[in-house]
Formats: structure tokens, sequence, C-alpha cells
């Protein structure tokens, strides 16, 4: 077979381990694998790796001693081009055109969708890894590059905890998440921070005022906020004006991790998640299997359709969403 992968949408750490553990096992089965360079828009423009021959394949020793570094040697892209269905059978005709057997595209809900658009015009079998800091594919557990997206929020706020305790402030932390709370939730827990926003529960200014008050009095002198960047009361920037317009008894900062939080190199939690998922989908192909996420749940592998994946919002764990208020009081 002639098994394609690509990577699409934002960048996560681990990407590369799972293109990694793709390429292996294709090629350890006997198989070629095709790497596509900058996600659908490359696809459209036939843009292929070139291994060290100059041939359009990726070998074993392509992907040698990348599974340590964050983004990803296929580089990855948004493609307007390809919401449109002209764009769709245009990438069907190219992955006929070059004998493409299956392709494994690697990102998140936008990936998937594109990827149940593709086979409305193309009878090839298509397995998806979900790479995506934000967590929020259903069908499995983690993401390629949550926990590396979380481990980068918590060192930042460790760090600013420092600054926060000498000048005796409240710093509000703001994460990625555009309708996810989870980096936020554990980025919260891990860091020790008093409070979190994150889109799936009610932010009350007038009941964190409440709480600040109330830790000022038990003599806290400093303050850690992480807030989402999709919380409804619009990121930590809107956050901060609200608090202060409200009587906040502290002195704020804020600070957005913003980009930082896709890059550096994956966690070990994220290269094996990415091994497992990306040697999982080619096993999952060469079983016949198609139309679905390889993904994991309380340590299972399993393939999720791709419609499930996206079909409903991810809610967060209750149960941490209880113990960060029990932490922090």
């Amino acid at each position: 077979m002639r098994i394609a992968v690509l990577c699409s949408g934002g960048d996560a750490p681990g990407m590369n381990a799972c293109v990694r553990a793709i390429v292996r096992a294709g090629i350890s089965a006997g198989h070629e694998v095709i790497g596509i360079r900058r996600g659908y828009s490359g696809l459209l423009r036939e843009e292929f790796f070139l291994n060290e021959q100059g041939e359009p394949r990726m070998s074993l020793r392509s992907v040698s001693d990348i599974g340590r570094r964050g983004g990803t040697i296929l580089h990855t892209s948004r493609c307007e081009e390809f919401y449109s269905e002209a764009g769709q059978k245009r990438a069907a005709e190219i992955l006929r055109k070059n004998k493409i057997d299956a392709l494994i595209p690697i990102g998140g809900d936008g990936t998937f969708h594109g990827a149940v658009a593709l086979a409305k015009h193309w009878d090839g079998q298509i397995i998806g890894c979900p790479g995506t800091i934000d967590n929020d594919l259903l069908g499995t557990d983690y993401t390629i590059g949550f926990a590396t997206a979380v481990h980068t929020a918590v060192d930042a706020v460790d760090k600013l905890r420092d600054t926060a305790d000498a000048h005796e402030r409240m710093f509000l932390v703001e994460v990625m998440g555009r309708h996810s709370g989870y980096i936020a939730l554990y980025t919260a827990i891990a860091a020790s921070a008093e409070i979190a926003c994150i889109p799936e529960t009610p932010t009350d200014v007038s009941e964190i005022i409440r709480q600040l008050h109330e830790l000022k009095s038990r003599g806290k002198t400093s303050v850690m906020m992480i807030a989402a960047e999709g919380d409804e009361r619009g990121g930590a920037a809107a956050l901060q004006k609200a608090l202060c317009e409200n009587g906040c008894p502290f002195e704020t900062r804020v600070l957005a991790l913003g980009h930082l939080q896709r890059g550096g190199s994956p966690v070990p939690q994220d290269r094996i998640l990415a091994a497992r998922l990306g040697d999982f989908a080619v096993r999952s192909i060469l079983a016949g299997k198609t139309g679905c996420m390889a993904g994991e749940r309380q340590g299972e592998l399993v393939l999720v359709p791709f419609e499930e994946t996206y079909a409903a919002h991810k809610p967060v764990p209750q149960d941490l969403v209880r113990l960060l208020e029990t932490l922090a009081s």
C-alpha cells in the first residue's frame, strides 16, 4: 500500500513523534509512506516530502531523532480552498493520480471535518490521529500535545508566582482554549492557582471579588488566576478590566501565554501517546478500517468515527472543577 500522512491546523507537540511512528510502522509492515507537506494545502499543490535520495517518499532515516522535537517536519497549515467542494474533489483526484491508498491526517476537529468531506469524493481509507493541544475531541481521553501544553503553562505560572509573591500582586494568566477549558483547569490545579475561568462554567465577577477579599482577609498577599482565552468574559485582559472596575483588592497584571504553549519538546506522555496512536492508525488501515480517529480511552486503543469526535462539546471533568474550589479555599 501507499499510505500518506499529513499534519493540518494548529501544530501540537508530539506531531513529529506521531509521524515517526506512522513511517516506521508502515515501512516495517512492507508498505510505502508518503509525507504530504503543509496539510491539505500542500496536498492540493502536490508538495511531497523528499527523502535523502530526493525521492517523494519517506524512509526510516527521514524520521530519525524527530520524536523529541516540537512542531512538525511536514509543516502544517489551514486551507481555505479545501473548504470548497471543488477543492475536495481536486484533492481526491490528486490522491488517485499519485496512487495513494490511505491517508492519516494528524490534527483536530477542523482536520477531521476535512477528512469527512474528502471521503465523499475519494474511496481510499482514512484514519486520523488527534493532534491538538486543546484536548477537545470526544472519543479519546487525551490528545497529542495537551500534556506538553499544560507542562509549559505550569512552568510559566510557577515562575510568575515568584514575581507575584515578591510584589504582592495578582496575575491573570491567559492560556489557550477558544472553546475548551481543559488547559486552564489542569494548569490551575497543577500550579496551585486560586481561580480558573473557563468556557464550561459561568464567570461571576462579583463572586470572584468576594473570593479575593476573603483570600486577602486570610493573609494572602498574592494570587494566581488562570483564564482560558475562550472564557465568556473575553479572556484575561477583559477580566482584569472587570475586576478592577468592581473593587479588586489586589494590584493586577496580565500575561497571555499564547502560541508559546504549542512549542517545545514534547513531554514523555505525549511522545508515548503519539507513538501508540500512530502505530495503531497504520495497523487499523492494514485491517481495512476507515473513517475513524485512533484514540485512547482508559489505556485502551479505540477507533471512533470522525463525526463522533466533534458531535458535541467535550465536558471538563466536574471532579476537577470541585477539586480546584476545595484546594483554593
